[in-house]
């Protein structure tokens, strides 16, 4: 039997964000690939601690610090020296210089993973003597990666993220008579996620349904404007913020609607989950958006930042409950059928050893 192919994953600091649950689902995943796994990372806090058991993982607290990064740097490259990995995969812009810097101690190729366009800027010091290839989430992100970054087409592949499709036990019908409906979004609490306009648009669905209950989910620097705001627009008895624990899925769950308000977004991996638990989704129609909702059989799309376009797409699927479990239905079928996590890691899988076959091609042949 061959032996299975060594792939170190270099994560930043892991959080309660859709790239992060990507590397764990792939880290989880690749072993059934043939592909032996290990993630290193400088904090895995964020990590419940029953998957992290089962993870093959490195923490080293200072990694990314100045100066000690360095330091800490030099030492795990003497480390892993002994034991190389046969490639280096990057999962995010923030983890690049650590990345970078190990392949070329090691001398060994990476792959790249580029989930966003925020960090396109910094394309212009990509190492292309070890960089061999950049996985794209979306189309939206490899065509910013091309206009404003000038990489060869052939170097960017696009890999949607998936997602477990597993429904969980117990998870309540949409828009069921019986309850309160609740209109929900969750992830990171940072202004270019756009929770200001999606805490515009609950005052006014408020004004004409006062029985209409809200949830963010999540934390990050914007969690206390978002509280003054939602007091200030009369909103504290409608609007119910929950931290994100380990993972999104009990608040995923909750909701009857799942709205995604961003201002900017490379595809949206905790829209996905929302989708594969069949609820119905509003989006802006922003970035990789388009990659998922493709038709208004799918889900509504809306003008990012017009709190307005937005109330009227939840009124929309508030006041047609048939209509919204429909959407939850396609939703779903398209996530079961295009962004599953085994689609992912078979496809990421794959392209390991498309670019290991290649460094392979490019050594000399000695003389016997």
């Amino acid at each position: 039997m061959d032996e299975p192919l060594k792939v170190l994953l270099v994560a930043g600091a892991f959080q309660v964000r859709g790239y992060c649950a990507s590397t764990l689902r792939l880290a989880e995943g690749l072993a059934a690939e043939g592909v032996d796994a290990r993630i290193l990372t400088p904090n895995a806090n964020c990590i419940c601690p029953n998957r992290r058991r089962r993870l093959s993982l490195s923490i080293y607290p200072r990694l990314g610090v100045p100066v000690w990064g360095g330091v800490v740097r030099e030492a795990l490259a003497r480390e892993l020296a002994h034991d190389p990995p046969d490639l280096i995969h990057i999962q995010s812009w923030s983890a690049y210089p650590v990345g970078a810097a190990l392949a070329r101690r090691l001398k060994r190729p990476f792959v790249l993973t580029a989930y966003d366009h925020e960090s396109i800027e910094r394309q212009s010091a990509f190492d292309v003597r070890w960089g061999r290839r950049i996985i794209a989430v979306s189309q939206s992100v490899r065509a910013e990666l091309l206009s404003r970054a000038g990489f060869d087409p052939g170097m960017i592949t696009v890999i949607h993220a998936g997602v477990d499709v597993t429904m969980p036990a117990g998870t309540p019908p949409i828009l069921s008579p019986d309850r309160l409906p609740v209109i929900g979004t969750a992830g990171p609490l940072e202004p270019v996620k756009g929770h200001v306009y999606f805490l515009g648009a609950a005052q006014r669905v408020v004004a004409d349904r006062p029985d209409t209950e809200f949830l963010i989910a999540g934390s990050g620097p914007e969690e206390q404007n978002l509280r003054r705001l939602a007091r200030e627009l009369g909103l504290a008895k409608h609007v119910t913020f929950i931290s994100s624990g380990y993972d999104f899925a009990s608040a995923l769950s909750a909701m009857d609607i799942f709205c995604l308000p961003s201002l900017r977004q490379g595809l949206g991996s905790i829209m996905l989950e929302a989708m594969a638990f069949g609820r119905p989704v509003i989006a802006s129609g922003v970035g990789g958006v388009y990659s998922v909702i493709r038709s208004p059989q799918i889900g509504l799309i809306v003008p990012p930042s017009d709190s307005a376009k937005l109330a009227a797409a939840m009124q929309q699927l508030l006041d047609d409950p048939v209509r919204a479990r429909a959407l939850g239905e396609m939703g779903r079928q398209l996530v079961c059928e295009e962004f599953t996590a085994a689609r992912m890691v078979t496809e990421v899988a794959g392209l390991y050893r498309e670019v290991l076959a290649r460094e392979l091609a490019r050594q000399p042949v000695l003389p016997t």
